[in-house]
């Protein structure tokens, strides 16, 4: 028997009592009881409330990779870090992946859909010229009657995400909460997922920012007739200037980075940690005095080092303050604009001891839009009573510890995960190939590989529409 007082996002003070057999609970919050904009008061501690990521169940093996691609061993899994890569059948879309993230976050943290006031979907990935897939996950508010939600479409390459996020903490002093979406299918460089965050105030996760932007052609999409990349120079994302003065890495308890592959998340955390020493920072200088000269270039300090000599120096840091965050990103390869949200989650997961810390966070946008900004993470405590055997327990639970704690089942579904050999993988990219920008078609595949409950593209009628369904 169980029975509840509490809308759980309401914002008004609520009691929740729980009966269960041979155990009863009481929650007591202190969320507003008035709604911010009637009040004088601005919110604090703006950010992120929860956050959900979802994949497709397609993954392959990097060594089957190598063997396939007929390249030295160790070219994949060593030189870019990666163990396996996760990729989209043709069933599945940016639209598909959408609705599934944000129907899963809802569902999951049992947040109500007339609660919600902004809904922004951050992605580089373009399906329609005009429609935004923002309106396509618009169809999970439909019974609740809740179509007065703003944002839209943020597209940028790898940075729209985290514009999404911005403009979403930007929004979020009005009465509502937002949502928002941060998903892409990748081809060249791998990887498929989706990433959606509920953002609000009183959150355990806050944020401040710095963001440094200009004209460059490095990575660009200049060809629509093609689902992938069709230009782009080599990329190391270094903190553009200015953004590098932010903090140090001495002042931060962990660092995530955009991540295309694990290999060059090392390398930008080497190429930091060298900016502090350029910095005079005592305690970098004493860690990078072990750097050794080689005839590879010309440091802007005067010295001469190799990428691999500043990895060396920096792999204690690396292992201490960044090795967790790629969690996700060693099994799916590059996520583009979901690619550091996935980073945070897989910290989340990982790390210990994180309640006071301060994460520094690196998105990169070719093009390029670059932002440093830092997490803090806080702990306001919710009070628990816990009968059970005729005794008392006062425990703490802190919104924190319940973020923390609904990443717990990412290694599960990581390993429900489909392996596919790299001969299946290159038949699913010659259907993707052969279907894009089609018309009147069904997508071939087997319901059977999806997830439960995941959205899947149904069909493409004539005038472009797109079918999606819920499967079993």
């Amino acid at each position: 028997m169980q029975f509840s007082l509490l809308n759980s996002l309401q914002r008004c003070v609520r009691v929740v009592v729980i009966l269960q057999p041979h155990q009863s609970l009481v929650l007591f919050s202190t969320i507003l009881a008035v709604p911010l904009a009637k009040t004088d008061t601005w919110p604090k501690d703006m950010n992120i409330l929860a956050l959900e990521v979802y994949f497709p169940t397609h993954y392959m093996d990097q060594t089957d990779l190598e063997n396939y691609n007929n390249v030295e061993a160790g070219r994949y899994a060593v030189g870019l870090g990666q163990t396996h890569m996760g990729f989209c059948s043709i069933q599945k879309d940016l639209n598909s992946l959408c609705l599934t993230v944000v129907q899963q976050l809802m569902e999951c943290m049992q947040f109500p859909w007339n609660s919600e006031g902004w809904l922004e979907v951050g992605t580089e990935t373009v399906i329609d010229k005009s429609k935004a897939v923002k309106t396509v996950p618009m169809e999970l508010f439909q019974d609740s009657g809740n179509t007065d939600i703003e944002g839209i479409d943020t597209i940028n390459a790898c940075y729209g995400g985290t514009a999404s996020l911005f403009n979403a903490a930007n929004w979020v002093e009005s009465s509502s909460w937002d949502v928002i979406v941060s998903g892409d299918n990748a081809h060249p460089t791998g990887g498929a997922r989706a990433v959606t965050v509920l953002v609000g105030p009183k959150a355990p996760l806050t944020l401040e920012r710095g963001t440094h932007a200009k004209n460059i052609y490095d990575f660009y999409k200049p060809d629509t007739a093609t689902e992938y990349p069709s230009g782009w120079e080599a990329l190391h994302p270094v903190l553009p200037m200015g953004l590098e003065q932010l903090a140090s890495v001495d002042d931060l308890q962990f660092m995530i980075f955009h991540t295309p592959f694990c290999k060059m998340v090392q390398k930008s955390l080497a190429r930091l940690m060298f900016n502090d020493f350029l910095s005079a920072s005592s305690d970098t200088q004493y860690r990078m005095s072990t750097l050794e000269p080689s005839k590879d270039g010309l440091g802007a300090s005067g010295l001469i080092l190799t990428c691999h000599s500043l990895q060396k120096a920096s792999l204690d840091m690396f292992n201490k303050k960044t090795k967790a965050s790629l969690y996700l990103s060693m099994h799916y390869r590059n996520m583009y604009t979901s690619s550091l949200y996935g980073c945070l989650a897989s910290l989340l997961h990982s790390a210990q001891d994180l309640a006071g810390s301060r994460i520094g966070a690196f998105p990169y946008s070719c093009g390029l839009a670059a932002s440093f900004f830092f997490f803090l993470l806080l702990s306001f405590f919710f009070f628990f009573f816990n009968f059970k055997c005729l005794g008392m327990l006062l425990q703490l639970r802190s919104p924190l510890e319940k973020l923390v704690s609904s990443m717990s089942d990412l290694p599960k579904c990581l390993t429900s995960q489909k392996h596919m050999s790299p001969q299946e993988f290159t038949e699913i990219m010659d259907q993707r190939e052969q279907f894009y920008h089609k018309v009147n078609f069904s997508p071939p595949g087997d319901m059977s590989s999806l997830f439960p409950g995941a959205w899947y593209l149904e069909q493409v009628d004539m005038l472009y529409r797109y079918d999606i369904l819920q499967g079993w």
